[in-house]
């Protein structure tokens, strides 16, 4: 038997491991008392009146208290994929039609397959005989030196978008979310206890591409439409035929008067019908120079403004994009502005230093208000300076805000965004803000939601099969080994609680799969107790003395039990390192369940026997 020294120091070793568990795990239970009593309130006067008085106990229990993952407490499940075409667009010069052709075909290959965007481009620039320098980086590179130029910038796109997207999920309040990267291009998040799925989609798709552009001259917008009208009259078997509606009323409070002959209510295209004015069918222009579109049209006009060749007919370094919100009409419709705008950005969002969401002056609209650093704060001064009388576009992710006129210069680097439908949105704008632009666009590729009352349900079953498991562990032992078998199931469940204790010591979450290694880990325990028992009882078979006999039964088996314990660390290390998600919610639960086993079966074990020495209660009839 040990030392008395190590008897002491092994029993305070106990005595402090089983403390700090508990002490680790009272919030769980105090979130779980508080919130039973929550629910018993049959009004909900009397539920927010126990919220007030007991909101710092309930905000720090749940706080402290253990997570559940995304599939026992409900949630999202999202795989975004970041659209790493578009990044390498962005980073070439000297582009024209082959580039557009090569990167087109690379397009539809990525969307084939899941192999390294970087691989495909090189693969068809071989094929064409064209080298990476002549559109990449300097013309003196080598592709492989571009290929590896550009393998770094995916790599880095990846991570700030990984970073990004938590900087924006912590800012919107998700408890423990999971976000990890997989592939080369490809983002795996779990939301656990999210509600407002719409929400959340907009918050992860969008971009955060500010920029504020200024808008061409109103008689520049007539022209580029009379021409695109032009092109289309000619062409009139390239376009689709649509049905005409009146016009709304020219009395209408957000509308100047208009010119256009009609607004339209498009149809599903039908045979092409030859049309006087197909452009001003689909489009109105006000005598201001600003055209509009119908929501109904408002699909074939984003589409018909996208093709090639009616981009073409724009005037140089120019594009026509829609308003990001509608006005509402006299009549309730819903009209989207169109602006002709300046390709080139006066500035960018890169600058933007701080944003608030607020309301405006008259205390009814909402918006979002931005700081800007230093150096955007003197280009602002200058272009807003320059361009007195002027209108600017403030556009997000391709969509137009606002486009007020300039008064005067602008000296403090203070901007606003407005044409905000509600607070929420006014929230979620300022937090993609906050968060920064991402450096490509990433869209969801796959989704899944999970009730909180399938939740529920896994919770159940998780904890019958914990409950049975142990049950059945428990029985066979003080069946089959007697007293010793008692030993075994005291630190079966000091491991269990040792787990959890870690769990939520350290915010992790339990899952489905945490619960499965959790079941696991209690075979494990008793295993090595086993080793042990069987080990103690071939030496009291050589008719050894019990205490003899226990010490140099844990002598012997420690070898054992060491190795079986390492070769799982190692193998649930492994499946930490290299697997995702539930893979890595069962091997955390693994590692740390092998690890406590190890400290049950050698330690607490052997201080029972010890106690029971002490007071006569041992003998050679104790391991059955």
């Amino acid at each position: 038997m040990p030392s008395m020294k190590n008897k002491r120091f092994n029993l305070l070793l106990i005595a402090v491991v089983t403390l700090m568990a508990l002490w680790s795990l009272w919030p769980t239970w105090s979130d779980y008392t508080l919130s039973k009593q929550l629910d018993s309130f049959a009004s909900a006067q009397d539920s927010l009146k126990y919220v007030l008085n007991h909101r710092e106990e309930l905000e720090n229990a749940r706080k402290k208290s253990l997570k559940l993952g995304l599939d026992l407490k409900g949630g999202m499940h999202l795989v975004m994929e970041v659209d790493q075409v578009d990044l390498f667009e962005q980073k070439a010069w000297n582009k024209d039609g082959k580039f557009t052709a090569i990167m087109q075909n690379v397009r539809t290959k990525a969307s084939q397959s899941d192999a390294k965007v970087i691989d495909l481009i090189s693969s068809e620039f071989k094929s064409q005989n064209i080298r990476l320098s002549r559109y990449f980086y300097d013309i003196r590179n080598s592709d492989q030196e571009i290929v590896s130029k550009l393998e770094k910038e995916s790599e880095d796109a990846l991570n700030r978008a990984k970073e990004i997207i938590r900087n924006r999920i912590d800012q919107y309040g998700v408890a423990e979310p999971v976000i990890t990267t997989q592939g080369s291009r490809k983002i795996i998040i779990e939301l656990p206890g999210v509600s407002d799925e719409n929400r959340v989609r907009n918050l992860l798709k969008g971009t955060a591409k500010l920029e504020f552009r200024l808008l061409r001259e109103p008689e520049v917008m007539v022209r580029t439409l009379d021409r695109i009208n032009s092109y289309l009259v000619q062409n009139q078997q390239n376009s689709a035929a649509v049905q005409v509606a009146p016009v709304p009323d020219s009395s209408s409070a957000a509308l100047p008067a208009p010119v256009a002959l009609s607004v339209p209510k498009p149809v599903a295209p039908v045979a092409p019908q030859s049309s006087a004015t197909p452009l001003y069918d689909v489009i109105g222009v006000f005598q201001n120079g600003t055209a509009f579109t119908t929501e109904q049209s408002k699909e074939y006009v984003v589409s018909l403004l996208h093709r090639s060749d009616i981009v073409a007919l724009f005037p140089p370094d120019s594009e026509l994009l829609l308003a990001a919100k509608p006005d509402v009409g006299k009549n309730g419709e819903k009209l989207y502005s169109i602006y002709l705008v300046r390709k080139g950005p006066e500035l960018t969002g890169g600058v933007i230093t701080e944003a608030k969401a607020t309301f405006g002056s008259e205390g009814v609209q909402p918006e979002v208000l931005m700081s800007m650093n230093s150096e955007g704060t003197s280009k602002w001064a200058r272009i807003t300076g320059a361009n007195i009388g002027k209108r600017i576009a403030i556009v997000l992710d391709g969509a137009v805000y606002s486009a007020p006129v300039v008064q005067s210069k602008i000296p403090n680097g203070n901007s606003v965004i407005n044409g905000i439908e509600s607070l929420e949105e006014a929230k979620d704008l300022e937090i993609v803000l906050k968060a920064g632009a991402l450096p490509a666009p990433v869209r969801i590729i796959e989704e899944r939601t999970v009730g909180p009352s399938l939740g529920a349900d896994y919770i159940r079953a998780g904890m019958q099969s914990i409950i049975w498991g142990f049950v059945a562990v428990a029985v066979f032992m003080v069946v089959y080994y007697r007293q010793a078998g008692i030993a075994a199931d005291v630190a079966v469940v000091l491991n269990i609680l040792i787990v959890l204790s870690v769990l939520a010591g350290f915010n992790a979450s339990l899952s489905l799969p945490g619960i499965a290694g959790i079941v696991l880990t209690m075979g494990m325990a008793v295993d090595a107790n086993v080793l042990i028992y069987e080990r103690i009882r071939e030496e009291l078979a050589e008719g050894k003395s019990v205490i003899t006999a226990v010490t140099q039964g844990y002598e012997r088996a420690f070898s054992s039990i060491l190795d079986s314990h390492v070769t799982t660390l190692s193998a649930a290390f492994l499946l930490y390192t290299y697997g995702i998600g539930p893979i890595q919610g069962f091997a955390v639960t693994l590692m740390i369940g092998t690890s406590a086993s190890l400290f049950t079966a050698i330690v607490v074990t052997r201080e029972i026997f010890h106690l029971l020495f002490i007071k006569n209660l041992m003998s050679d009839k104790s391991f059955g």
